[in-house]
């Protein structure tokens, strides 16, 4: 799936395109309104980010642009602009969400996931599965060999995370954008504690292990084999 980010703000921008990446989109980021219209008319995109207050052209002219080209990709805005005037005028204009500064990245995921959804691009799944876990993400409730587990908030959607990212390392730094919203700090054990709860909670009790520690890379979740079974735990 290919998103296009237009924005201005450096940092705002650079955070987008990092964790949305790092959530398995293909991201393109233009840093005015100028390059983001030429750019959204020239590539096909499934979705577009687009700030309001930018250089060359504002957001609201991208969006105009993008439209009377015929352009149907979702469109969210995301600005500092926060009256209803504003909002309303966005949806007015042809945009399909609007998304007020400052922002939860995790917030965002799930609005362009949906609005992704929405327009039939992504179908998710309504149960993720590893060995004899399963997490049912309609009725946000996790069992092991058919036993209920109890979890937070945060450690739901920690389990969501390396449930639909199983078998892959996935680094302290992207545990804490993405569940967190927040930049991984090193002298911070947050990541640490986070995943001590969780496997006592998932694997306390169970033969097989679900949850490993990668040396120095971070955690995976996965239903071990032989050959990585007496690997760090």
């Amino acid at each position: 799936m290919k998103i296009l980010i237009v924005e201005d703000e450096l940092k705002t921008g650079e955070y987008q395109r990092q964790g949305l990446s790092e959530a398995g989109f293909v991201v393109d980021l233009a840093r005015d309104g100028v390059d983001g219209l030429h750019l959204a008319l020239s590539e096909a995109y499934d979705l577009a980010i687009i700030d309001v207050m930018l250089p060359g052209i504002d957001g609201w002219q991208v969006l105009q642009g993008i439209r009377r080209a015929g352009r149907e990709m979702p469109v969210l805005f995301l600005s500092a602009r926060d009256s209803v005037d504003d909002r309303v005028k966005g949806l007015e204009l042809g945009a399909d969400d609007y998304l007020v500064k400052p922002f939860a990245f995790a917030e965002l995921l799930a609005r362009v996931r949906t609005l992704l959804r929405r327009g039939g691009k992504v179908k998710e799944p309504e149960t993720l599965r590893a060995a004899d876990l399963e997490l049912d993400l309609l009725r946000r409730r996790v069992t092991r060999a058919g036993q209920r587990i109890d979890l937070t908030a945060k450690e739901f959607s920690l389990l969501e995370l390396l449930l639909r990212r199983q078998g892959e390392v996935l680094p302290r730094s992207l545990i804490a954008s993405q569940v967190w919203d927040m930049n991984f700090d090193s002298d911070s054990n947050v990541i640490e504690v986070a995943i001590r709860r969780l496997r006592m909670k998932v694997d306390e009790g169970f033969e097989t292990k679900l949850i490993r520690t990668a040396r120095g890379m971070g955690y995976v979740l996965e239903a071990p084999t032989w050959s990585n079974s007496r690997a760090d735990r």
